[in-house]
């Protein structure tokens, strides 16, 4: 079976060559990689002046799982990833399966519980959207859902903000929002849109149920036909000068507000 790796050994030392890889850069984000999905990682590259503990703990969890190792020179790490901050650590992978809205019915069905869903309507920015996915891990989300156009891709950049979220959270991308918001009405999922100039407030709704919560792109918020496809819409109070919040800050409003609710059973007092 053709693995994407392939080997040349010549006079110029070992190579490794990838096909379709994508790259998972920095120690947190690697590290989440390696504990929980290591058959995705392809070969790992470190830094070959690192070695504290941190580097010692992901070279030990690349062993562990087979996984191929290679020390490098800062400079071939800069010119994989050019311009960010990789740690001395990367690992190419061979991608993970994406999800589209056909595997969304079968996601809720194996729940066993009410849903939690992120939607989020065209976030482009990448580190907006890696912070909103961290959110949704830590908050207990079940599924970011986010349509193929007007979104950010899942490139490294959103892993490593993500910190590892965005190999533990499912992140659903989808043809048509408006389709996929009215199949969650069918199925039962009760959809509040965050809008600043809604009229009722965030903190009085009941969030302990089947629930998704859907926020706007940056700039220009919520489209007009994802706007219509919401059950309510719901402002977050700003006690400030300011009438907004960046995207990935209002999520994790939105979210852990959600997360307080269900931890107590559903009251908003």
């Amino acid at each position: 079976m053709d693995s994407g790796l392939r080997r040349n050994d010549g006079a110029a030392g070992e190579m490794f060559v990838m096909k379709k890889a994508e790259r998972v850069f920095g120690l947190h984000a690697v590290n989440s990689l390696l504990q929980r999905n290591p058959a995705r990682v392809r070969v790992l590259l470190l830094l070959e002046s690192r070695s504290d503990a941190r580097v010692s703990e992901i070279l030990q969890l690349a062993e562990k799982a087979n996984v191929p190792v290679r020390r490098v020179s800062r400079r071939e790490l800069d010119e994989l990833v050019p311009g960010v901050s990789h740690q001395g650590v990367l690992a190419e992978t061979g991608g993970i399966p994406g999800l589209g809205e056909n595997d969304l019915p079968g996601l809720l069905e194996n729940l066993g519980k009410s849903a939690f869903l992120l939607v989020l309507d065209g976030v482009q920015d990448p580190h907006n959207l890696g912070a909103c996915l961290r959110s949704a891990d830590a908050a207990g989300v079940d599924a970011v859902i986010v349509p193929r156009d007007r979104s950010a891709p899942l490139n490294a950049t959103v892993r490593k903000v993500a910190c590892g979220a965005a190999e533990s959270v499912p992140v659903v991308r989808v043809t048509n929002l408006a389709r996929t918001l009215r199949a969650l009405q069918e199925a039962g999922v009760w959809i509040y849109g965050a809008a600043a100039e809604a009229e009722s407030a965030l903190y009085e709704k009941d969030l302990s149920g089947a629930l998704a919560l859907v926020l706007g792109g940056e700039g220009k918020g919520l489209r007009r036909l994802t706007r219509e496809h919401c059950d309510e819409l719901v402002a977050i109070p700003m006690a400030g000068s300011l009438s907004s919040l960046n995207v990935s800050v209002a999520a994790g409003v939105c979210l852990f507000e959600a997360r307080r609710q269900r931890d107590m059973g559903g009251s908003t007092e």
